[in-house]
C-alpha cells in the first residue's frame, strides 16, 4: 500500500513547500507529488491524472486540504464519491471530518435490528424508523463532505469577484488595466537584439546577411524579420 501526498499551487509565484512540509509532518513516509496549475476542475491536472491512473485499492492520496483536491463541489464530490469506491483512502488534514476513514466508520456505525415483538405493525415501524435514522445518518455525513468542498469553491469564487471589483474600481479611479491599446511592449531581449540588427546587418550599419545576422545573434527567424521591420518602420517615422 502507497501512501501519496499531493500537492497544488495555482500559481507559479505561490510557494508548495508549505503543503509539502505539511503532509510529511504526519505522513513522512508519503511520496510527494507537486503541481504548479492555474484553475478548477481536477481534469487536466497532468500530474493528479497520473495519480488517479496508478493509485490502487488500499492506497492513500493526503491532501493538506479539501481545496487542494477541488474547488468545484460537484466535481470534487464525484471524485470522492469515485475514489471511495475503489478503496482509496482520504485524508484532508485540515478537514479531518471528511476523511473517507470517517465517512466509512459513519456508514459502519449505522444501527441494525432483528426486532420481533410478534406484532408486524410494530416491527414494521421500528424497521423503517431504523432505515430512516441509518440513512439520515449517511445524507449527514455525505452533505458535511459537500459542505467542505462548496467552502473550497466559495473562497476560490470570492477572489475571482474581489479582483473583478478591484479592477472595476482601479477603472473607475483612472487607472490603466492591462497593457494600453496601441501600445508596444518593449522588453530589454528586443532592445538588445535591435542593437544587434543595426550593428551587423548590412541593410543598417554592418555587412552581415540575414542569415548570418540569425546565427550570430541567436534568434528565431520570424523573430529577427520582426525586429528588422520595426528598425526600418522607427527609420520612416
Amino acid at each position: 500500500m502507497q501512501i501519496y501526498g499531493y500537492c497544488r499551487i495555482s500559481t507559479p509565484q505561490q510557494n508548495i513547500e508549505r503543503q509539502v512540509r505539511n503532509i510529511l509532518a504526519t505522513y513522512p513516509t508519503a511520496h510527494i507529488i507537486r503541481e504548479v496549475y492555474t484553475g478548477t476542475t481536477y481534469q487536466g491536472r497532468k500530474e493528479l491524472d497520473k495519480l488517479l491512473h496508478i493509485v490502487q485499492p488500499g492506497d492513500t492520496i493526503v491532501f493538506d486540504s479539501v481545496s487542494r483536491m477541488s474547488r468545484n463541489a460537484d466535481e470534487g464530490c464525484q471524485l470522492y464519491e469515485n475514489l471511495y469506491t475503489q478503496n482509496v483512502t482520504l485524508c484532508f488534514l485540515k478537514e479531518p471530518h471528511i476523511n473517507t476513514e470517517t465517512y466509512r466508520q459513519t456508514i459502519q456505525r449505522q444501527i441494525s435490528t432483528q426486532l420481533k415483538t410478534g406484532n408486524a405493525a410494530t416491527d414494521s415501524f421500528v424497521s423503517s424508523v431504523i432505515a430512516a435514522l441509518n440513512q439520515y445518518t449517511v445524507d449527514l455525513a455525505k452533505e458535511q463532505i459537500r459542505l467542505a468542498f462548496a467552502q473550497a469553491q466559495k473562497e476560490v469564487d470570492d477572489l475571482h469577484q474581489r479582483t473583478k471589483e478591484g479592477m472595476l474600481t482601479a477603472k473607475l479611479n483612472g487607472k490603466q488595466i492591462g497593457q494600453e491599446r496601441g501600445r508596444k511592449l518593449v522588453v530589454k531581449k528586443a532592445a538588445a537584439c535591435k542593437d544587434a540588427i543595426k550593428k551587423y546587418s548590412k541593410d543598417f550599419d554592418g555587412t552581415l546577411s540575414d542569415a548570418d545576422c540569425i546565427k550570430l545573434i541567436g534568434i528565431a527567424r520570424n523573430t529577427y524579420y520582426k525586429y528588422k521591420r520595426e528598425l526600418r518602420n522607427a527609420i520612416s517615422i
